[in-house]
């Protein structure tokens, strides 16, 4: 699995600060994408457990959540970072343009966003979009979080 980007978000998992990887490959290719540089298998670093673990390490006590933009693909690799995340106390999200992703990692996620872009409904938020936003646990949308009051 290969990370193009790595960034520390404030908006993406409201309340957390989160440490964000993008992943590269996507096979969605939504029409309209604000990504289109990450359908390309490979593109950026190799996301090891190590290379994920110096993260981890060096955001310690200031971070609160791990979010993957995509890699759901890429299931065994992925499943493996999202255990690594939460036994150091990590939330975990993960962004997908999917409806569902298999169980097995529902269960290390605390958050999920699903749902494919559609320009015409827009994205979190607006009221309109095919975008959910959850906490996983409780299967509660949290869409709210993104529409300013």
């Amino acid at each position: 699995m290969f990370y193009y980007d790595f960034q520390v978000v404030f908006q993406e998992v409201p309340g957390e600060i989160s440490l964000c990887f993008s992943i590269s490959g996507c096979p969605l290719r939504c029409i309209g994408c604000h990504s289109p540089f990450l359908w390309k298998e490979g593109r950026g670093s190799k996301l090891t457990p190590g290379v994920f673990q110096n993260h981890l390490d060096r955001y310690e006590g200031l971070a609160s959540c791990v979010l993957f933009m995509g890699g759901e693909w890429h299931h065994k690799v992925l499943l493996s970072h999202l255990k690594q995340a939460r036994k150091l106390g990590y939330k975990t999200c993960l962004y997908t343009g999917l409806d569902q992703v298999p169980s097995s990692l529902l269960e290390h996620l605390t958050f999920i966003k699903t749902g494919k872009w559609n320009q015409k409904l827009g994205g979190l938020d607006h009221k309109a979009t095919n975008q959910v936003y959850r906490e996983v646990a409780t299967n509660t949308s949290l869409n709210h979080l993104f529409n300013p009051k």
